[in-house]
């Protein structure tokens, strides 16, 4: 009996384990279900939801007229559901159908459908005029739709192109003002969440978010479309001239008064709405980015300095050793011409180097580097640009004795064309050294002004007297007798300085390789405007006076009459004596 109550036993207690286990079973395979069931509902609703990002429209940069020069075009992207094609079998009427209106071939557009028969997006076509996407619109094609894209456009091509910049295929801005102000420009992106139908269509009353886009700020410049248009005509002419054939050429034009920057222009360039096929060359904008020893220009700061410090006078005569100085502190000097004794305003018109030196060695190693520095050399302006270089000015411990020699010739120093016009105009403007600028305002979509530029003035390094002499000894500088003869524009007195400098290249100067350059203001005697001009590496003519001079009047012609500057009438000149006082009327 007790064996088999024992058999009993175990099969009963084997039995309740197999109810239990089917029992966990059910359970387990219920769990699984639901599970799946929950993720296949998932897949579902997730497969129905959308989310889009709505791109805002980049904001506009206007010129100092109101000229659109940067804005945003709406376009179409042709885009297709494959997935929905291929289901119901319509992929090769689909295909010749778009390829004919879309100017493509039919085994293309065959192939992008299919090669992405999984998918529920794919663009065929981007960035098509309206009007294609409204004749594909019109066939009802399944699966066939549009969307729009913003597409950034220069209507002006090369026109300012270093200025503005340009904005990469990812929407990015990647140079100039483009680059500078991108957070500003791209605006606030939107936002749509809801749901679509099973052919794709969005369902309006299940709309979760509908999040608008808010468009970038609009820019307003300095810059003056129509100038600038002068400058770069004048700089391409100078590109292929037969006597000039530079590497490279530049210029910037400033007012005076107020510091603004009415344009800035670099050769070579490219266009903006094919920046892709430009080289870091062409993108270079060297008005601020390239540092050169600027040569004879850079007398005009020796000049002023040694004014304003009161160790010479304009009248004072120096011995320019007949152009070879001997006893030149540290190795000797030399002139291109041999010249004996010329006064203050002789060193500038006939450009000594000798007369340059003997002038800052008066005035000292301390006090001279100490004016260079508040003329701005050596620092960035910190215009609104990226890229600007600050130039190279030496501390003091770094001057060995033939520096002060070299620096008042404008070697062992290095500037921008920036920093030279903007000290030009500091002697224009009585004294006053002013913060350029090329923006003017900036305005949110609603033309709420966010931000509003004014003229500023950062320090005066000279007295307005300095200033008044200053003017009067360059004025001599174009004058028939002057090296800068051929800046003349007819009706406007000009002041300004011819430069002429050997390239330095790896540490050590190139013969017959220089970069010349002029710098001028007009009229001399109440200057509205500063231009200079910078030549890269010349041929055959190769001086400041025969290659830049003549380029700044090609400029400044044009714009003295666009700007309606009247012309200088005899009777209306202030002749200054060389004291910088006003002569009397019965003189």
């Amino acid at each position: 009996m007790r064996p088999r109550s024992q058999g009993y036993h175990a099969g009963r207690a084997l039995f309740v384990g197999f109810l239990l286990l089917l029992a966990w079973s059910v359970m387990i395979t219920r769990i699984v279900s639901l599970h799946l069931d929950a993720t296949r509902r998932a897949k579902v609703l997730s497969s129905r939801n959308y989310r889009t990002a709505l791109a805002a429209s980049r904001g506009w940069i206007f010129d100092r007229t109101g000229k659109p020069m940067a804005l945003d075009v709406t376009l179409k992207n042709v885009c297709v559901d494959p997935a929905r094609i291929l289901s119901e079998g319509v992929a090769r009427p689909v295909s010749a159908h778009l390829a004919r209106l879309l100017g493509q071939k039919p085994a293309d557009v065959y192939s992008a459908i299919t090669n992405r028969a999984t998918r529920r997006y794919a663009a065929i076509a981007k960035q098509r005029p309206e009007a294609d996407a409204a004749a594909i619109a019109r066939l009802r094609l399944p699966g066939v739709f549009s969307e729009d894209v913003s597409v950034r456009q220069y209507p002006m091509g090369t026109l300012g192109c270093h200025v503005f910049g340009f904005v990469n295929a990812e929407g990015v801005g990647s140079s100039g003002l483009e680059q500078r102000y991108d957070d500003l420009l791209r605006g606030l992106p939107g936002l749509l969440l809801g749901e679509k139908d099973g052919r794709r269509r969005e369902i309006l009353t299940r709309r979760s978010l509908d999040a608008a886009p808010v468009p970038g700020a609009n820019i307003h410049l300095t810059l003056d479309a129509t100038i600038q248009y002068y400058v770069e005509k004048a700089l391409d002419e100078a590109m292929v001239h037969t006597n000039f054939n530079p590497e490279a050429v530049w210029a910037v034009v400033e007012d005076v008064r107020t510091g603004e920057i009415l344009a800035m222009a670099s050769r070579p360039a490219y266009d903006l709405n094919a920046y892709a096929t430009s080289t870091p060359e062409q993108r270079r904008n060297r008005a601020i980015a390239a540092n050169i020893e600027p040569g004879s220009i850079f007398k005009t700061a020796t000049v002023a300095a040694a004014l304003d410090a009161g160790v010479i006078e304009t009248g004072q005569v120096f011995f320019c050793e007949n152009g070879y100085w001997r006893d030149c502190p540290g190795r000797p000097l030399k002139d291109f011409h041999a010249y004996g004794d010329l006064d203050v305003g002789g060193v500038l018109k006939k450009s000594s180097n000798i007369g340059a030196a003997k002038i800052a060695i008066l005035l000292g190693p301390e006090r001279f580097r100490r004016y260079l520095a508040d003329f701005g050399i050596g620092r960035p302006t910190g215009i609104e640009l990226p890229g600007e270089e600050a130039g190279i000015l030496h501390p003091l411990s770094a001057w060995t004795s033939p520096s002060i020699s070299r620096v008042a010739m404008g070697h062992e120093v290095m500037v921008t064309a920036l920093q030279m016009v903007n000290l030009l105009s500091c002697i224009g403007n009585d004294g006053y050294l002013m913060q350029p600028h090329i923006v003017s305002r900036i305005e949110d979509p609603s033309g709420r002004v966010l931000f509003q530029n004014a003229p500023r003035v950062l320090r005066r390094p000279i007295t307005e007297r300095t200033a008044a002499q200053m003017r009067a000894l360059l004025r001599g500088v174009t004058r028939p007798d002057g090296t800068g003869k051929q800046a003349a524009i007819e009706g406007y007195p000009v002041a300004g300085k011819t430069g002429t400098a050997e390239k330095l290249v790896n540490g050590h100067y190139v013969r017959n390789s220089n970069v010349a350059s002029f710098m001028g203001m007009f009229p001399a005697d109440s200057p509205r405007i500063a231009i200079i001009v910078v030549a890269d590496d010349p041929h055959p003519y190769h001086g400041g006076g025969a290659v830049s001079a003549p380029i700044f009047a090609r400029i400044a012609a044009p714009v003295a009459r666009y700007l309606d500057i009247p012309p200088v009438d005899a009777s209306d000149v202030i002749y200054y004596t060389p004291d910088g006082l006003p002569v009397p009327d019965d003189a």
